[in-house]
C-alpha cells in the first residue's frame, strides 16, 4: 500500500505529463474565438432587446 504523499507526487508527475500533451491553441485561434463569442453576444443582446421593447409597447397598446 502506497502512502498517501506518494499518492499525491504521483498525482501531479502524472498531471505535467498529461499537459504536455496538450495541443493549445494559437494566438489568433483565441482571438477569432472572443471576437466570435462577443458578436454573438451583441447579436442576441440587440435581439432580446428590441423583443423586449416590442412587448412592452404591444402592452401598453393594450392596457
Amino acid at each position: 500500500m502506497k502512502k498517501n504523499g506518494s499518492k499525491v507526487i504521483n498525482f501531479f508527475k502524472e498531471s505535467v505529463a498529461e499537459l504536455k500533451k496538450v495541443v493549445w491553441p494559437t494566438k489568433n485561434d483565441v482571438l477569432s474565438s472572443v471576437a466570435v463569442v462577443l458578436i454573438s453576444t451583441i447579436i442576441i443582446a440587440a435581439v432580446l432587446g428590441l423583443l423586449d421593447f416590442l412587448f412592452v409597447s404591444g402592452m401598453n397598446l393594450i392596457f
